[in-house]
Parts: C-alpha cells; structure tokens; sequence
C-alpha cells in the first residue's frame, strides 16, 4: 500500500480506486454487531419562520448544503449547554 505524506483530502480519498485504499486497520463488524445493533430515527423538526442577521446567514450558507442542519447544531448544542447535560439520543 502507498503511504501519503499528508492526509488526504475528501475528494482526493473519492478519487482513489477501491484497491488503493488500505482497510487492514479496520475490523470487520460480526454477526453480534449486527443482533445488537439499533435503529435510530432522527427527531422529527418543526418548519418555523426565524428572523436571523444576514451575515449569519451568510456565514453558514458559505459552508454550502446542509447550512440549516449546520444551524440547528449551533443551537441545540447551546440548548444542551444552558441545561448543563449531553443531548441523549434514544432509539425509536
């Protein structure tokens, strides 16, 4: 296998054909991993009409798709930090 000087990029790692890529460090899951495994549904969300600044709109639409998930990272990350715990995410 080819050792890069640097990490890859994204693309540069897409770009690569399947046999150039190393997987010797990674297990493969077992038949247990997949018994124990559970499916987790995201939270339903809630469409709202929200006034924010221009610029911090601009700001996280620079960081292209996915600006509004960005968004509500941000905040729910603030909701968890004003009630002093980690978000729980439960199974459905």
């Amino acid at each position: 296998m080819k050792r890069y000087k640097k990490p890859l990029t994204a693309k540069e790692l897409a770009d690569l054909p399947d046999e150039a890529i190393d997987y010797s460090d990674i297990p493969e899951l077992g038949e247990e991993f997949w018994q124990n495994a559970q499916l987790v549904m995201p939270e339903a969300k809630e469409r709202i009409t929200l006034r924010v600044d221009r610029e911090v709109v601009e700001y996280f639409r620079a960081g292209r798709h996915g600006y509004q998930t960005r968004m509500n990272a941000v905040l729910r990350a603030y909701v968890d930090a004003q009630r002093g715990k980690k978000r729980q995410r439960t199974a459905r």
